[in-house]
Formats: C-alpha cells, sequence, structure tokens
C-alpha cells in the first residue's frame, strides 16, 4: 500500500512515490515514444501513485500535455504538479506561463505551481523574487493553483522566497549518491515543515545498477554530462553498486527500489520517479511501502559515503 505524505502545511496529500515525466517532453532524452508513456502514466496511477510532476520546459508543453490526455478522466483523484521556468518569473509572465500550463494539462487549477529554477539561471533575467511570489499568491488567491513550491533552490533562496508566501515543496536532486542538500536546505525545510521532493531518486539510472562498467548513451541523452558518469567518479559508484546488491536481494526487490525506499525513509521526503514504460512505473510504484531495517539503513550509509565524500559542494548534477 503507497504511503501518502502531506505535501507541506497546504493540507495536500501526496504519493511518496511521485511519476517524474521529464522523459514525457522528449527534449534531452533519446528513445521516448509518446504511446509507451501514454501507458506508463496510467499504469502509475493504477499501481498507487497519485501525484504526478512535470514542467512547462519539459518538450516545451508536451510533457503536460501528455499528463493532461493520460489523467483526465481521474483529475481529481491525482495530485498534479509544475514548474515556471527561470525565464518567467516577472509578474506578469508567470500569469502568462501558467495559463499556459492550465491549457497544456487540460485542467482548471494546478495543485503545485514552483518556481523551476532560481531567477538568473541559464541566463534569465534576474527577477526579485518578491515580484515571482506576488504573482504566485494571487494565483493561489484565484484559486488557479493550491500551493506553492520551488525547485534548485539553495537554503538563502529558500529562506528569502519563504518571506514572501508560504512555501510548501522544495525540489532538489537528491539520491543516495548524491547528497548536497542535507547540509543546506533540508534542515530549514524540516524545521518549516516544507516537503522535499526529490529529483533523480536514483542518480539519472545509476541506482537502478543497469549501465555495468562502460555506459553508453544515445546522442541527445543529457545523461553523458551527469558528473555521476565521469570517469573520475564512476569508478567508486561501480564499487559502490555492488556492495547494495545483496541489500536488494536480501529483501526481494531491484535495486532500483532500494534507491527509492532510502529516499521515502527520509524524514519529510517524497522521491519524483521517471518512467519510459509501464513496467517501470509499476516498479516506481512498489517502492512506496518498502521499510528498511535500522541495520540496512545504516549499512547503506557507509556505503552511500564512499561516493558522495568525493564529491565537491555544487548541488547541479550535470557538466553542462
Amino acid at each position: 500500500m503507497m504511503w501518502m505524505k502531506p505535501l507541506g502545511r497546504s493540507g495536500i496529500e501526496i504519493s511518496a512515490i511521485v511519476m517524474g515525466t521529464w522523459q514525457a517532453g522528449k527534449t534531452m532524452w533519446a528513445g521516448i515514444e509518446d504511446g509507451e508513456i501514454d501507458r506508463a502514466m496510467r499504469a502509475a496511477y493504477d499501481a498507487g501513485i497519485t501525484t504526478f510532476d512535470t514542467a512547462t520546459v519539459y518538450g516545451n508543453g508536451h510533457s503536460e500535455r501528455m499528463l493532461g490526455k493520460a489523467l483526465h478522466d481521474v483529475r481529481d483523484r491525482v495530485v498534479i504538479a509544475t514548474k515556471v521556468f527561470a525565464h518567467s518569473l516577472a509578474y506578469d509572465k508567470v500569469f502568462q506561463a501558467c495559463h499556459k500550463s492550465l491549457k497544456d494539462l487540460n485542467t482548471d487549477y494546478i495543485d503545485l505551481y514552483q518556481i523551476h529554477w532560481p531567477a538568473g539561471a541559464f541566463g534569465s533575467k534576474k527577477v526579485p523574487v518578491e515580484e515571482t511570489l506576488s504573482a504566485l499568491g494571487k494565483l493561489r488567491e484565484e484559486g488557479k493553483i493550491r500551493a506553492i513550491g520551488v525547485s534548485n533552490f539553495s537554503r538563502a533562496q529558500l529562506e528569502a522566497a519563504s518571506q514572501y508566501a508560504r512555501i510548501d515543496s522544495m525540489q532538489p536532486p537528491y539520491s543516495l549518491f548524491w547528497r548536497q542538500v542535507e547540509t543546506d536546505a533540508m534542515p530549514y525545510c524540516l524545521e518549516k515543515e516544507i516537503s522535499v521532493l526529490a529529483y533523480s531518486p536514483m542518480a539519472q539510472g545509476i541506482l537502478t545498477d543497469k549501465f555495468g562498467a562502460d555506459p553508453a548513451f544515445e546522442k541527445g541523452d543529457h545523461r553523458a554530462k551527469n558528473k555521476l558518469f565521469q570517469p573520475e567518479h564512476y569508478e567508486r559508484v561501480q564499487a559502490a553498486l555492488k556492495q547494495l546488491r545483496p541489500i536488494a536481494e536480501s529483501k526481494g526487490i531491484t535495486p532500483g527500489q532500494l534507491a527509492l525506499a532510502w529516499i521515502i525513509s527520509r524524514p519529510g521526503t517524497c522521491a519524483i520517479a521517471g518512467a519510459r514504460n509501464s513496467d517501470q512505473a509499476v516498479q516506481n510504484a512498489e517502492a512506496g511501502d518498502i521499510v528498511l531495517t535500522e541495520s540496512e539503513l545504516s549499512e547503506m550509509e557507509i556505503i552511500s559515503r564512499s561516493v558522495t565524500d568525493y564529491l565537491d559542494d555544487d548541488p547541479v548534477q550535470w557538466k553542462w
């Protein structure tokens, strides 16, 4: 039975495993097929996932349109989270972006609307966070959105944003092999009851243990630039995966499910897990009620540090 968790102080309940739909946008991915994605979204819902995360920048609305189509008949039973990108954070542009997302999602409200990257990211204009949150607060008053979240914010940026609106979620990269958020924004999130929605909880597939010693990516697949796949880290990653295998095997679960179970064992934290087909979606959902023992968690902590102790403090996963 899928665990449910509160979304900050919003009164909204979300599934411990959230389906991520970056792949559905196709941009920066390879080998993605619309029909498979549509079936994966329905399979995720049927397997107990009630919460779906997307963004307008995922294929310029393609992911949102896929999601809106796949879940239209169960809209009142799911929680939809989407994001406004860094180049649309000026007051009027927030409204324009939100209305586009509402149309693409084929809905009249968004459950969780998130700032995707802070203003200034990717060469965008440095709009004061007060201006953006003023627009988001107005959208919440109008009932167009139900809760406000942020993504890829540092603790300092999150604290600044919290002065102007109630923030209910923070979305950082977070996995057994990528843990910078624990020493930055996470303590503040726990103190203020802000949910942590971990993206890349399987380290972009590394923790599924399927890549082998020499990972190869199709042209256009952004994962080739993930720092963990680079030679200076990948050998340690492989050694750590070898140590994790017996834990997964002893519990009769996959390495990917073990990685998701570790994330949702963290206080106030849910895992955003992507899937490119129905089988992956169902496997992810099945991790939603796995309980890890204290002994298993302690062992995984040691294994994790054999990778993370060699990373720098930069929370961005990719060498763009």
